[in-house]
């Protein structure tokens, strides 16, 4: 799912549809806008997780996730650019990846 709701934001941006498409203005609105959103909903999952209410930290999770396809489109960063660090990190502790960090 995450790679056809990925392929959307790209045919939305590629539009440049602002009047239909909420993707397509975020976009022309810049990447200070899109990085607010991401913010936004950052403290939403926070409140919601601290809710204990399932279904809304479900709902705040996903609008994160959403945001965070639209700035990876807009920045040219696929799935499979994730996948790869995922992969780069698997098998290693966190505290063995944050320490091999430049």
């Amino acid at each position: 799912m995450l790679s056809q709701v990925l392929q959307t934001i790209h045919q939305r941006i590629a539009s440049g549809d602002t009047d239909s498409s909420y993707v397509a203005l975020l976009v022309q609105k810049g990447e200070d806008k899109i990085l607010k959103k991401i913010a936004e909903e950052a403290t939403e999952v926070v409140l919601a997780a601290k809710g204990n209410d399932r279904d809304a930290l479900v709902h705040e999770l996903t609008d994160l996730c959403f945001h965070c396809l639209v700035l990876m489109a807009e920045k040219e960063i696929s799935l499979m650019d994730i996948d790869n660090e995922f992969l780069s990190r698997f098998g290693q502790s966190g505290i063995e990846e944050k320490a091999s960090r430049n």
